[in-house]
């Protein structure tokens, strides 16, 4: 497999195979945040130096601080903003170097054999995807090969709610299955330079003008 992958960029060729390949394979385009998305690292940020650094909460950021104060209080080492990679043969690497697939948790916290991971989210609750906690958790037994079990949840600190899964060494090889089939799709794309279109409703905030299915707003 001659790519490299996060959980993000996995999600944008589920998503859409053919705007991956505009972006981030041809790089014909770019994908600018949005207003949404530059909140969402704003509050991310704020968060970031508060559990880590203890720095003040911005005032319209300070109803965050009961559930963060709660992250604070967790027994064990605290890794704000930790950054993991892990090779092509699945084994701990460096994020920036010989990585097959990196990826960012915004809190991890490692107390011996138990481990915690939050990862804040700012959008809805409704659809809450977990796999990203899935390939963190991955990375956290590679990367802490004395931990055994894992505790991790996507905040979702806005509409304060708490999706929560709970992860074990022994079950590594079924938690790659969850990545296998689209690994897989994508592998044959890039083969065989096949980047089949998915319309959806989206359409019309997509940087690729040139597509067929693109929709003016």
């Amino acid at each position: 497999m001659n790519f490299t992958w996060s959980f993000s960029s996995l999600k944008d060729y589920i998503n859409c195979p053919k705007q991956y390949q505009e972006v981030k394979v041809l790089k014909h385009y770019v994908k600018y945040p949005t207003e949404q998305m530059r909140y969402g690292t704003e509050v991310h940020k704020a968060c970031e130096d508060y559990v880590g650094e203890g720095k003040p909460l911005a005032k319209n950021y300070e109803r965050f601080k009961p559930v963060l104060d709660s992250l604070i209080a967790i027994n064990g080492i605290k890794y704000p903003e930790h950054k993991m990679g892990l090779d092509i043969n699945g084994k701990a690497c460096q994020y920036g170097k010989g990585y097959w697939v990196r990826g960012i948790v915004d809190l991890l916290v490692v107390d011996g054999k138990e481990a915690f991971i939050v990862d804040y989210k700012t959008g809805s609750s409704k659809y809450p995807d977990v796999k990203q906690l899935t390939l963190m958790a991955l990375m956290t037994f590679e990367h802490f090969p004395e931990v055994e079990n894992i505790k991790a949840g996507l905040l979702f600190i806005v509409n304060d709610a708490f999706v929560t899964e709970v992860y074990r060494r022994e079950n590594i090889k079924k938690m790659w299955e969850t990545f296998d089939p689209h690994l897989e799709r994508l592998t044959h794309s890039y083969e065989n330079d096949v980047w089949q279109a998915n319309p959806t409703p989206l359409c019309g905030w997509c940087p690729v003008r040139t597509c067929e299915f693109h929709k003016e707003r």
